[in-house]
């Protein structure tokens, strides 16, 4: 039983799941690895240096023949530089969030990139298809990182009836279970990021992963909401600081305590007080595993559970 669908058609993959991709967490070497098993790798640009991301996609080229793309984060200030970039390098598919990608989708569809934006509601999935988006991805607030405020349960099956294009569904998907959910919702693929933080080629931290894997089912936190940019992370000393700053509704310290902790964590290894964004999904995440074999588990796994409930008397 295979899982195509338009998704893995349109994008030239094997199997209709893209990896996350995270600021200081995706980079090249795990990109590769989820593509050379069949998924979508992406590397996270975040704030990222233009020479740096080019370094990370012809390294990326280097390990796999496979598809692949780079996340844009729309607010980082040298974004079109990014871009420009990004155009001349031929990435096949570019995923948006944290902002509109108008201003660069007739560029970017121009040079046969496939552009999948983020979007947390249904008004903004329109919007994103009436000026040329190729998918939408659906992020729940399961996620981890900045989130917005629906379920992915309940976010996907409005996204599908929204839009005639492929929705990809985001936010608590880790194992097969979550991929069948997401197809029985409607969509044609998911997109994970915690659980690939635990993978091999996830260069982060070791001390941030083994902080992924003993995460219990409550263990993840929103913060900075008095900011209007909410995100999830693991339960520490910075996020506690930060969520003090949110009940006196001081914004502008909120954004000074966090800058520079996403790679404080990541690179560092500061898990008391660098930025452990996770999503909820961090509680299923057992064991850190070759990035091949997440990706096979949870297809065979979803394979299986779509089997039993086809087998359902009428």
């Amino acid at each position: 039983m295979a899982l195509h669908t338009r998704l893995t058609r349109m994008l030239g993959i094997e199997h209709p799941i893209i990896q996350g991709g995270m600021a200081w967490t995706a980079t090249a070497e795990l990109a590769a690895a989820v593509s050379n098993a069949g998924g979508l790798g992406i590397i996270g640009a975040g704030h990222m240096p233009t020479d740096l991301l080019r370094e990370q996609i012809r390294n990326a080229k280097a390990a796999t023949d496979k598809p692949f793309g780079v996340n844009l984060m729309l607010l980082t200030p040298h974004i079109d530089d990014i871009v420009e970039m990004v155009l001349d390098e031929r990435v096949a598919v570019v995923t948006t969030g944290a902002g509109n990608p108008g201003k660069y989708m007739a560029a970017l569809k121009e040079a046969g990139i496939k552009v999948l934006p983020i979007a947390p509601s249904t008004a903004l999935a329109r919007r994103m298809e009436s000026i040329g988006a190729d998918a939408i991805i659906g992020e729940g607030m399961e996620a981890g990182g900045h989130i917005g405020e629906l379920t992915t349960m309940v976010l996907t099956p409005q996204l599908v009836d929204a839009v005639s294009i492929p929705v990809v569904a985001a936010g608590g998907i880790a194992d097969g279970r979550g991929v069948a959910a997401a197809f029985a919702l409607g969509a044609e693929g998911v997109q994970v990021g915690t659980r690939f933080m635990c993978a091999e080629e996830c260069t982060i931290h070791p001390s941030v992963k083994a902080q992924v894997i003993k995460a219990k089912d409550r263990d993840t936190v929103v913060t900075g909401r008095s900011t209007g940019h909410p995100v999830r992370v693991l339960k520490n000393k910075l996020s506690r600081q930060i969520m003090e700053l949110d009940r006196d509704n001081q914004p502008e310290a909120i954004e000074e305590l966090g800058a520079g902790k996403l790679a404080l964590a990541m690179r560092q290894g500061d898990v008391d007080m660098g930025s452990l964004m996770a999503g909820q999904s961090a509680a299923m995440v057992c064991a850190i595993q070759p990035a091949a074999e997440i990706v096979t588990e949870m297809l065979a796994e979803a394979e299986a559970v779509l089997r039993r409930l086809g087998g359902l008397p009428e």
